[in-house]
């Protein structure tokens, strides 16, 4: 007899659904014991750790990934990396666990309620009405998560997996097309505003399709800026009409975007800010057009003209329809360092990043989660693939070292480099473990000056005395030595370059994690 389980294992083959993060609990336990050997299990320590792996596995995938969750605790433990999925727009299918639906009333141990645990984050959270409609609710899950970019859950309570599934109806399309195109009729006043313009700037955003956008901007001649905050890198950073990131607050964003008529954001909203100052994004007289296929970012926009619509599909056919101009240069990225410490001086984050960055191969994919050092990481380290620089969009930290860990296993012929705080690395130092388990061979480069310096900084221009402590007594290679990851520690520019000298030249071919604990000093000047 096909059980509700059986017809939910040919859902997830039939959508290539066959790797399993989770972390197990009791109301997963009929699902996932004994699993056909077509299914991979892949063990994490934590669920945030669960969830921020599979993002990194959808990312390298370019589709939809799962996870399992363990009920409440499960669920509520993942909330803020499901939220960092949501908003760096990556498609997740997600199972939670809930109590025996046959006493579900009665509120027994471990009964969840778990319709708005994850608040508005996932794109679905589905409770299916019978245990026979499990199978439909998966799949279409697959479709939500992959139409809307996001997490989609679906809650299952541990008995509906052996009831029984048969000539039932599943309600999910087997196949669904989303077809990109757009007409020349549609493209008309973006096509006017663009080639009536004297001087057009791109803001290319984690949306944006590589390939189009440069053949767009190379036929416009014009600037292109990189979103602030944005989750991915929408240009690439090395070319000559590369313009740098975005300002996060609205002076410098209107001094940066001073004498441009038209500003076209492209797979990015109309503009991500992070302190509040008032005053318009955009100086009067600068038309803004916006391209994404993101409804709820297009709509959110304060933009004279909105396209929803695929980013790459539109780019495409307007570097066909426009007029060819002469390019402009970019403004190119500063590239200037601290001088190399003397003996026994401590290394600063500028200085590891510049010889990161001299050594790094082009098809590197790297993980950032370092606020304090992400300006200079910005301008030392330029993206030269649409992977070259991803980070956590919604600002949560524990993204980076699971994400890390899911992307080696996803791309297992690319380098993966991690660049993280102490602090951060704190939050997801349990992925350590899967790593080396599943011979993710990434590499982990953790800036460690055992404090927040972002918010100590913060605190600084508050005017007031931080009354967190410093937490320099916390070893990050110890750590990672617990859960098995093989650690060095480096404390001198010279240990620095013999590390990086030594991995970074078959990082693609390692299996083996390794964690570099560098100490920092926190450089004088930041400012965040």
């Amino acid at each position: 007899m096909t059980s509700v389980r059986d017809a939910t294992f040919d859902v997830l083959r039939r959508y290539g659904l066959t790797t399993i993060f989770g972390n197990p609990g009791s109301t997963e336990v009929t699902l996932l014991t004994g699993l056909p050997d077509d299914l991979r299990f892949v063990l994490a320590l934590h669920e945030g750790s669960v969830v921020g792996m599979a993002t990194g596995w959808a990312i390298g995938h370019e589709a939809p990934a799962l996870a399992v969750l363990h009920t409440t605790a499960g669920l509520g433990n993942a909330v803020g990396a499901i939220a960092t999925a949501r908003v760096n727009r990556v498609p997740l299918v997600i199972l939670v666990g809930q109590q025996d639906r046959r006493h579900l009333a009665l509120e027994p141990f471990l009964t969840g309620h778990l319709s708005g645990l994850a608040g508005d984050y996932p794109v679905r959270v589905d409770q299916p009405v019978r245990a026979q409609d499990v199978p439909g609710a998966v799949a279409r899950a697959f479709h939500e998560a992959t139409t809307f970019r996001g997490p989609a859950l679906v809650v299952v309570p541990m008995d509906d997996w052996e009831a029984p599934f048969s000539g039932e109806t599943v309600a999910a399309p087997a196949r669904m097309v989303r077809p990109a195109g757009i007409s020349d009729d549609d493209l008309a006043p973006l096509v006017e505003l663009l080639s009536g313009a004297r001087s057009p700037a791109i803001v290319a955003g984690a949306g944006a399709g590589w390939e189009a956008l440069v053949a767009l901007a190379e036929r416009l001649g014009c600037p292109v800026f990189q979103e602030s905050f944005g989750g991915r890198a929408g240009f690439p950073q090395d070319h000559p009409q590369y313009a740098g990131v975005l300002p996060a607050d609205r002076v410098r964003l209107r001094e940066a975007l001073a004498g441009h008529d038209v500003v076209l954001a492209v797979g990015a909203p109309v503009f991500r800010q992070y302190p509040y100052v008032p005053g318009p994004l955009v100086a009067a007289g600068t038309s803004v057009a916006v391209i994404t296929d993101d409804p709820a970012e297009a709509h959110r926009s304060p933009a004279d003209l909105a396209y929803l619509a695929s980013p790459s599909a539109v780019c495409a056919r307007l570097a066909a329809l426009l007029p060819s101009s002469s390019p402009a240069a970019g403004r190119a990225p500063m590239a200037d360092v601290p001088e190399l410490p003397a003996a026994g001086r401590p290394l600063r984050a500028a200085h590891v990043l510049r010889e990161l960055a001299l050594r790094l191969p082009a098809d590197t994919v790297l993980v950032e989660e370092t606020p304090s050092s992400r300006p200079d990481l910005h301008r030392l380290v330029p993206a030269r693939t649409p992977l070259g620089f991803l980070s956590a969009a919604m600002g949560g930290l524990g993204f980076a070292v699971p994400a890390a860990v899911g992307l080696r296993m996803a791309l297992p012929d690319r380098p993966v480099v991690a660049v993280v705080g102490d602090g951060s690395a704190l939050y997801g130092v349990h992925a350590l473990w899967s790593a080396t388990h599943y011979r993710a061979g990434a590499l982990f480069v953790v800036l460690s000056n055992g404090r927040y310096a972002i918010m100590d900084r913060l605190a600084d221009k508050q005017g007031g005395k931080a009354p967190w402590p410093p937490f320099t007594e916390v070893d990050m290679g110890g750590l990672a030595r617990s859960l098995g990851c093989p650690a060095r520690r480096v404390d001198s520019y010279d240990e620095l370059t013999a590390a990086l000298d030594e991995v970074l030249p078959s990082l693609a071919a390692r299996e083996e994690p390794l964690l570099l604990d560098v100490t920092v000093t926190v450089d004088p000047d930041f400012q965040p």
